[in-house]
């Protein structure tokens, strides 16, 4: 079968409560289209044609290809949930189909919910989200070229990319769940709620990154310690309130957009992958920014770090390997 590539959009990306408690910006609709169009566009004109999409409510692939010629689009998911678990049937879909690399339109949410459904996928995360640590800021029409050339083996996916780490969450009575960022224990009344996170019910935090120029807990990470993705470590940090005396120091992190909190730190440390740390409820565990899970009282939840995730491309290196194929003698 000729090359193909994935497309998958969460259309809600780009939309939460953070616009109204927060000062974050908007991630429009005609936003994403245009995204798509400059992706499909950028890798058509390296030579692929055949692209494996997501369908959603607002149609925005089709929007965004309607007047494109040359191109098959083939929809992957015949039905909706309206929920995270429609990116995560896409992304199993997509495993089973003849689909070389993902662009995932969304936030760290999206990304994550894209890699329960297929762990190992070799995919360029296109950030149109909010509090983004794992997706890029890229040009669409770029990462719809190194795409491409993945897709069309002018570049090798082992040397444009390497396993993203992923945080293993596992308690008796609970479903083994991951973290692409970080996971968080909260001692929250709410699972899903849509309200910042309170800095006084912040337990602990395990990390795969830490940038002090990110948002959220990844930026408070990175104004501890900082952490690439590239480095075979984690960082876990205990909280505490600020006026609490086990407080040994105290960071003043942006923890949403134009939104900054003083945040209580008992500790932190590096931890290396494969080091399990516990933690006993009752609390909540949040997950890339969402809180998910309630850990029942005295359940013990153990959290690790592994280097077992999605193939993340790096478009740089799949752009500088692959140039000469946009070379040609005069």
């Amino acid at each position: 079968m000729d090359p193909s590539i994935g497309i998958i959009v969460n259309p809600r990306s780009g939309g939460d409560i953070r616009r109204a408690v927060a000062a974050a910006g908007r991630s429009t609709v005609e936003d994403k289209i245009s995204i798509v169009r400059r992706i499909i566009l950028g890798a058509r004109a390296t030579g692929v044609h055949h692209f494996h999409v997501n369908y959603e409510p607002m149609q925005i692939v089709r929007r965004a290809t309607e007047t494109i010629r040359d191109i098959t689009v083939h929809y992957v998911n015949k039905r909706l949930q309206f929920t995270e678990e429609d990116s995560t049937i896409a992304a199993i879909e997509m495993s089973q189909r003849d689909v070389a690399s993902v662009a995932v339109l969304g936030g760290d949410g999206t990304n994550r919910a894209v890699v329960k459904g297929w762990p190992s996928i070799p995919l360029l995360p296109v950030s149109t989200g909010t509090n983004n640590a794992f997706p890029e800021f890229i040009e669409p029409t770029v990462a719809g070229t190194a795409l491409a050339l993945v897709a069309l083996n002018v570049v090798q996916l082992d040397q444009v990319s390497q396993p993203a780490k992923i945080i293993h969450i596992t308690a008796d009575g609970i479903e083994p769940e991951i973290a692409l960022i970080d996971a968080i224990a909260v001692a929250d009344p709410y699972v899903g709620s849509l309200e910042l996170f309170q800095p006084e019910t912040m337990k602990i935090g395990l990390l795969t990154r830490a940038d002090p120029t990110a948002i959220g807990f990844c930026s408070i990470g990175g104004l501890l310690h900082p952490l690439s993705p590239n480095e075979d470590k984690g960082l876990f940090v205990a909280f505490a309130p600020v006026s609490d005396q086990r407080t040994s120091k105290i960071v003043h992190a942006p923890t949403a957009p134009g939104h900054h909190e003083p945040i209580g730190i008992v500790e932190y440390r590096e931890i290396s992958l494969g080091e399990i740390v516990t933690a006993k409820g009752e609390f909540i565990l949040a997950f890339d920014g969402e809180r998910k899970i309630r850990v029942p009282e005295g359940v013990e939840a153990e959290l690790q770090i592994r280097r077992d995730g999605p193939q993340v491309i790096d478009p740089k290196a799949a752009m500088e390997a692959g140039r000469h194929n946009y070379l040609r003698d005069s």
